[in-house]
């Protein structure tokens, strides 16, 4: 979603919400006051008025590149109402600034990120590699190449199958160039922005070819009316917005495994038919505008392609397996017999004898893990044995500990006991003092001094008195 511009600030209001978290927008359809008709679209990302090129670049493109680099035929479109940003979405503007790398400029578009990356990827990987670019134009249903040298701005170029590729088609006399840097990329999208038909209704489809990546940026989707082509031009925004059309109907076809695709009702889906079924990847990067004056253009980008990303296409290694399938089973019916071409087998054969070292790497890899899995198992169980015993050793170390200190509280309380008695006895014989000095003086010499001791924690006082002798046992 673009941000408003200054005339739609002044003139309308917004009318289209985002969800980045819930990759939602929300188009509200039913007037400033109505704020109940809405319609919500899900996607598998959504990018606000404030998202930035890198963003875009990382979501989109990024998860692609190596399965470029692999062989898969992957294409990234732009597609949108005039005026939304598709064309700066895939190629940006020249920075100022040399020295930004493709993840730091913030202008940079997905086409010259998309090689600065690649260079990047394969030098990397220390491969000797070439790349050549090719900058193609289809407008009113013609081909254009936009990096000729020749002058003459209407040579129009044709197209053929190719015989080496049944799905593919050749341009004859299509310009490659080659490239080896960021800025050669801009010097081409500056030299094709010189010969492009754009003065007219803003409209045309603009083809960047990177080897198996496809960079298409569409022409704008609004209705010819809203273009302001008259006459003649309005039957060549007719035409190629026909291409639009036969585009989403091929990817219908697709989806829906109809036996006839119309491939060859325009040339934007014959150039492309390679890479959009079979072992393909395809993106569509819808811009809108939030304004309420672009709401019919918004809701029918919006429709287009919420209806085709939804789908998903072929996959060419099921169609290729079918087809060589349906080959050994012909020739097994015959040879009346089970029979398999010389190709097939020796595929068979090789696909055998790469399962199985795949299958001894595995056995040899799970054996290796099988025994110090058994060597963990064993210092395991040794340290539970270990751990056990001293478990053991420590609670009866524990139970000693407690036992001994028992015995050593039980004897203090003895201890704290008898000098609790001593005490108790000390005072009862400090009482008794008088009682024997006033016996002393009423027996006379008759009285003994009293032997006191103890015995068994008993005071003994021993009185004489003549020829008797008391004694007073005092319990304590």
């Amino acid at each position: 979603i673009i941000p408003f511009n200054t005339v739609e600030r002044k003139s309308s209001y917004g009318v289209v919400d985002c969800d980045q978290n819930r990759k939602e927008v929300t188009v509200k359809t039913g007037g400033v006051n109505d704020k109940a008709s809405r319609k919500m679209y899900t996607f598998d990302m959504v990018f606000g008025p404030a998202a930035k090129q890198i963003d875009v670049y990382r979501s989109v493109v990024c998860p692609i590149l190596d399965e470029v680099i692999m062989g898969y035929n992957c294409t990234v479109f732009a597609y949108g109402q005039t005026g939304t940003g598709k064309t700066f979405t895939m190629e940006g503007e020249r920075s100022p600034d040399e020295q930004f790398t493709w993840e730091e400029d913030p202008l940079a578009g997905i086409i010259p990120r998309t090689l600065h990356q690649i260079f990047e990827k394969l030098s990397e990987n220390g491969t000797d590699f070439s790349i050549k670019v090719s900058l193609l134009e289809i407008y009113n249903e013609e081909l254009f190449d936009l990096l000729s040298p020749s002058e003459d701005v209407n040579e129009r170029l044709q197209l053929f199958d190719d015989p080496r590729n049944k799905r593919g088609v050749v341009v004859k006399g299509l310009e490659e160039v080659t490239v080896h840097n960021k800025d050669e990329v801009y010097q081409i999208l500056e030299r094709g922005a010189a010969k492009r038909r754009t003065e007219i209704t803003l409209d045309g489809e603009e083809l960047v070819k990177i080897g198996k990546l496809n960079l298409v940026d569409l022409a704008g989707s609004e209705n010819i009316g809203r273009s302001g082509a008259v006459d003649k031009r309005a039957r060549e925004a007719g035409n190629i917005n026909q291409s639009l059309l036969t585009l989403g109907r091929v990817i219908t076809a697709l989806v829906e495994k109809r036996p006839h695709i119309p491939y060859r009702e325009s040339k934007l889906t014959r150039i492309l038919q390679d890479s959009l079924g079979g072992r393909t990847k395809t993106s569509i990067i819808a811009t809108v505008s939030p304004s309420s004056s672009n709401l019919e253009e918004t809701l029918s980008t919006l429709e287009y392609v919420n209806q085709k990303l939804t789908k998903r296409t072929l996959i060419k290694e099921y169609t290729e397996e079918i087809e060589r399938l349906k080959r050994d089973l012909a020739a097994t019916r015959d040879k009346n017999g089970v029979y398999l071409s010389s190709e097939n087998y020796e595929g068979m054969m090789s696909q055998i004898t790469s399962h199985e070292e795949q299958i001894a790497e595995y056995t040899d890899r799970i054996a290796a893990m099988e025994e110090e899995l058994k060597k963990v198992m064993e210092l395991f169980v040794d340290s539970k044995t270990k751990l056990e015993q001293c478990t053991v050793d420590l609670e009866d170390k524990q139970q000693s500990t407690v036992d001994a200190s028992t015995s050593d509280v039980s004897g203090l309380h003895e201890k704290l006991d008898r000098k609790n008695k001593v005490t108790l006895l000390t005072s009862h014989f400090i009482l008794l003092r008088p009682t024997e000095t006033g016996l002393s003086v009423t027996l006379g010499s008759d009285v003994t001094h009293p032997d006191l001791h103890t015995c068994d924690l008993l005071w003994v006082l021993n009185i004489k008195a003549g020829n008797e002798t008391y004694k007073f046992l005092i319990s304590l």
